[in-house]
């Protein structure tokens, strides 16, 4: 495989920041903490979907490590179909951010990224806010709507898309729910960011009768318009849906993320 900065005959946006952006590598490189970098840049927005990447020497020099570093990496993010290798034009990030930041995200995953992490976190902190606000404001539409969600996962049986997308549509009806236009944007903004934690999630053992309970405890506090109990219900979810989420990547990578 070839990676060249040689001309294309479209003409692609250019990263001519990018080597500037991208500091050394402190420690030993490997394969995954090169990938790491650059999707620390293709994740925060640093680089846009249809960007050609430097040639994998600029890469290699920016970052202080050997060029079958960068080679690896490319590969891999290649293979993720987050970037698309094109012999003898060079390296391009994929269009189509609705399909990248899903790929970004279970990258992040895989590799303990920081920046994933964190959003995980807020997302926990969001939810419980969204709860409490959805207690206190819920019409009986309101809570027909989410009876009906919840009805879907229940129903859903062994088809694991139906049942995530269900699950899904409960966190961002509560959303609406709340009636906090802010918080409502912010949670459907991290929508990939559910998808890929149930998906990740969704062959743990435990994980579909466990969420169900959690779930059904969190709509009879709202029921209740019970803001304390929302709350509590709904951090009691997060903190097993964390789990099973640091369960799931553990097992497949053997801790890596930390």
């Amino acid at each position: 495989m070839t990676v060249t900065s040689q001309s294309d005959e479209q003409t692609p946006a250019a990263a001519p920041d990018l080597a500037r952006l991208l500091r050394p590598v402190v420690r030993e490189s490997s394969v995954s903490e090169v990938a790491k970098r650059l999707l620390d840049h293709l994740s925060a927005g640093d680089i846009k979907p249809g960007t050609r990447l430097p040639a994998e020497r600029q890469l290699a020099e920016a970052l202080g490590v050997a060029r079958s570093s960068v080679r690896g990496a490319l590969s891999a993010l290649d293979v993720l179909g987050i970037i698309e290798i094109r012999p003898g034009s060079g390296s391009y990030v994929r269009e189509g951010t609705s399909e990248f930041l899903p790929r970004a995200i279970n990258w992040g995953l895989m590799l303990g990224q920081r920046r994933t992490q964190d959003l995980v976190e807020v997302r926990t902190y969001l939810e419980a806010v969204s709860a409490r606000l959805a207690a206190e404001r819920a019409t009986d539409e309101d809570l027909t709507l989410l009876e009906e969600h919840l009805r879907q996962m229940r129903a859903a049986g062994g088809d694991a898309k139906a049942f995530i997308d269900a699950d899904i549509d409960f966190h961002l009806e509560m959303a609406r729910i709340a009636r906090n236009s802010v918080l409502s944007d912010i949670l459907h903004s991290i929508r990939a960011l559910l998808q890929v934690w149930m998906e990740r999630v969704s062959d743990i053992e435990g994980t579909v009768s466990g969420t169900l309970c959690e779930h059904d405890a969190i709509l009879q506090a709202v029921r209740a318009h019970d803001p304390e109990a929302a709350d509590r219900a709904m951090a009691e979810h997060m903190r097993m849906a964390s789990r099973r989420l640091r369960e799931s990547v553990d097992n497949e990578f053997g801790g890596g993320a930390g």
